[in-house]
């Protein structure tokens, strides 16, 4: 079909490709740490192992916390490289996670991920993160892998009283930003056959779902469309949603409107991360 993706540019291809790059990573960095001391050795082998699970069971909380873990992966090279490690293997594992990390951060891995945990016939396109959320995301992402790095760097040093404290710190943050970051992966624009859903908490006080029947148009944003923004705002192409009939959009409670507050739409917009193969899809049913 004209327009249709190449095989070496799906969500499955890439998936393939990432499962065969992270058991390159997993070598290079096991040789390049296998004098760091016990303590290294057995993180880097159950991060491994754990990266291993994700990827045979694709799923929305297996991409939680493969973006968590793939980019510590970098700074881990790059400080076994500072401390001494041999030169080749960190540089290869450098390079390798790097790699690894690009994979799991694109959009083709999202899909792949969340379609893993997808019902019947339904198609999920994950949605892009509110821009205002960036700088919040990366910021507490770098306090927690300082947090898990120096943990890991303590007990190897046998400084077991600091160890045991930042490790404690660590497994704090690990457990309250799981949390968050996991409500991002599950923020999704899905076609089903009875219509189109979004879901998103978020931005979305309940789940909106537009009955294929009432479908008007699906295509990619004008700059001066008058659309519902619904996007977070979010940086990128949005595509609007027009329907026949208005819809209701319920947004979660706030200081302003503590029960929350509902509006009729007669078009919207959402922010799927690749907004191309969401108007395909759509063409194609």
């Amino acid at each position: 079909m004209r327009g249709q993706p190449t095989n070496l540019l799906t969500p499955r291809a890439f998936l393939l490709l990432l499962r065969v790059v992270w058991v390159a990573v997993a070598i290079a960095m096991g040789i390049a740490l296998r004098n760091a001391g016990l303590v290294a050795v057995v993180a880097w082998w159950v991060t491994v192992g754990g990266m291993v699970v994700d990827l045979v069971v694709p799923s929305t909380v297996g991409l939680t916390a493969m973006r968590m873990v793939a980019p510590v992966t970098i700074v881990a090279a790059v400080l076994a490289v500072a401390l001494g490690a041999p030169t080749v293997p960190s540089i290869v594992a450098l390079a390798l996670a790097l790699l690894a990390t690009a994979l799991v951060l694109s959009g083709e891995i999202g899909e792949a991920m969340v379609q893993g945990s997808a019902y019947g016939h339904e198609q999920r396109f994950p949605l892009r993160p509110p821009a205002a959320l960036l700088l919040p995301m990366a910021t507490s992402w770098v306090l927690w892998c300082a947090t898990v790095l120096g943990s890991i760097l303590l007990l190897r040093d046998h400084r077991w009283a600091l160890g045991v404290v930042v490790t404690a710190v660590a497994g704090a943050l690990t457990w309250l930003l799981a949390g968050r970051f996991n409500r991002l992966s599950n923020r999704w624009l899905v076609l089903v056959p009875a219509g189109v859903v979004v879901r998103d908490a978020l931005v979305l006080g309940e789940t909106l779902m537009v009955q294929r029947h009432n479908l008007a148009a699906v295509q990619l944003a004008l700059d001066d469309t008058r659309a519902a923004d619904l996007t977070g705002p979010a940086a990128g192409n949005a595509v609007e949603v027009a329907v026949r009939e208005v819809v209701l959009a319920v947004f979660p409670s706030s200081a302003e409107h503590p029960t929350g507050r509902a509006i009729h739409v007669q078009s919207f917009l959402v922010s799927p991360t690749r907004p191309g193969r969401v108007l395909q899809r759509v063409n194609d049913r």
